[in-house]
């Protein structure tokens, strides 16, 4: 079964493919994506790669984990469930429901 993994404190110039480089010296990736800012295109300094098999993503755990990559010390974990979080109005304190009322 595939394991996900989350990766923090990558480099902003880490990209999709360099992470699926660096992880395919352990096992089967599935998938490398490195999270980007929507309107920059820029990374965000994390990423997730979900592994094949759950020994190699173990073995990339203990392996990559507080190591150096593209000159940052990343943070390799088992990622978490996406947790539901409720939607923001992006109003912030002045947000009274209705447009163009304050």
């Amino acid at each position: 079964m595939a394991t996900k993994l989350f990766v923090g404190k990558l480099s902003f110039d880490t990209t999709s493919d360099s992470l699926n480089a660096l992880f395919a010296q352990y096992g089967t990736v599935v998938s490398a994506d490195v999270a980007t800012d929507r309107d920059s295109g820029r990374s965000r300094g994390f990423g997730f790669v979900e592994m094949q098999e759950d020994a190699d993503a173990k073995q990339a755990i203990e392996a990559l984990d507080g190591k150096d990559f593209e000159g940052r010390t990343i943070v390799v974990n088992v990622a978490k469930p996406r947790e539901d979080r409720p939607r923001s109005h992006g109003g912030g304190n002045n947000y009274r429901g209705g447009f163009g009322r304050r």
